[in-house]
């Protein structure tokens, strides 16, 4: 089977694609900010402020990237309008890097603890369903066996869908009638990709908000029931989040971080969208790494997340 390429050109392609109506929509904006500059002032800062806040970067991270490149005008004086990219490029690469976002990793890669289980949350909507199935096929293209859990039982339709990526997919999915118990799910899909070896594991559950403790505790008793089947399961919690929705993915990242351990990040619908500045926000913000993005609707375009190939895709001219 075909090994993954995580630094292929039909992946930066799709990136780059994926991404274009966010770069536009910042350039236009940049462009009309800088408009008769020759060099970085006050003035400029002040309107790429307005340009970061307007594109969904979030107040407090562009506060942060606007703090980081006053120092280095304070610093080197004199800094042209045209290095103003470079600098940008730079500051958010390095916000990133610092919240562990776009380490560089690949579904090829061996986990500690097999089955590598992960239990994936978010509000129905988001692509959560669909980011599973994309990554089953991801997982598999990459030579590794998978089992998915339908563990949101609240929703026939959920069960049916998932279903449907899983044949699609062609990997098994362990599953109970609408209204079981999610942990009962949990507990059979565990054990049952444990006897047969699966490398990894991915776990569905109910993308309901309307009670954030009886989320909370859903999720508690499910994680508890996976770790006496395997310990230390699940080994990644992902929330995934629709990046068209711009500042409402903030408000589901806060809820959701305040009901379970969130570890990483899946932001989807990027391609549809020129709120592709959610993926620097939220990752600052809530200090959790964005490890995939969804950059278009095709099964391969759920890629793993590279932060200099991001900023490289936004700011590139």
């Amino acid at each position: 089977m075909a090994k993954f390429s995580l630094f292929s050109r039909e992946k930066k392609e799709s990136l780059d694609k994926g991404l274009e109506k966010t770069k536009e929509s910042v350039f236009t904006k940049l462009s009309r900010a800088v408009v008769g500059k020759s060099k970085v002032d006050d003035e400029v800062l002040d309107k790429l402020e307005e340009v970061l806040v307007t594109s969904d970067v979030g107040v407090e991270t562009t506060l942060r990237i606007i703090e980081r490149i006053e120092k280095r005008v304070s610093r080197d004086k004199y800094l042209n309008i045209n290095e103003l990219n470079v600098i940008l490029k730079e500051e958010i690469a390095a916000l990133l890097s610092e919240n562990n976002s776009g380490d560089i990793s690949s579904f090829s890669q061996e986990f500690e603890v097999k089955p590598h289980v992960i239990m994936v949350v978010g509000v129905n909507g988001v692509g959560k369903t669909t980011s599973i199935g994309k990554l089953a096929y991801q997982y598999k293209m990459a030579g590794k066996s998978v089992t998915l859990g339908a563990a949101d039982t609240f929703r026939a339709a959920a069960i049916d869908q998932l279903e449907v990526w899983a044949k699609r997919v062609d990997v098994p999915m362990i599953k109970q009638q609408m209204g079981s118990d999610p942990a009962s799910v949990a507990y059979d899909t565990l054990s049952s990709a444990k006897s047969n070896k699966s490398d990894v594991v991915i776990i569905d559950t109910a993308g309901r908000l309307h009670n954030k403790i009886n989320l909370m505790n859903e999720l508690s008793k499910i994680k508890k029931v996976m770790e006496k089947v395997i310990p230390g399961a699940p080994h990644e919690v992902l929330l995934v989040l629709d990046g068209s929705t711009g500042q409402n993915a903030f408000e589901q990242a806060k809820q959701f971080t305040a009901a379970t351990q969130v570890t990483a990040l899946a932001i989807t619908k990027l391609d549809g969208t020129a709120k592709g500045g959610v993926v620097i926000g939220i990752s600052d913000q809530f200090k959790i790494p964005v490890k995939y993005i969804g950059v278009g609707e095709k099964i391969e375009d759920l890629q793993v997340f590279d932060r200099t190939e991001f900023v490289d895709s936004l700011f590139s001219k």
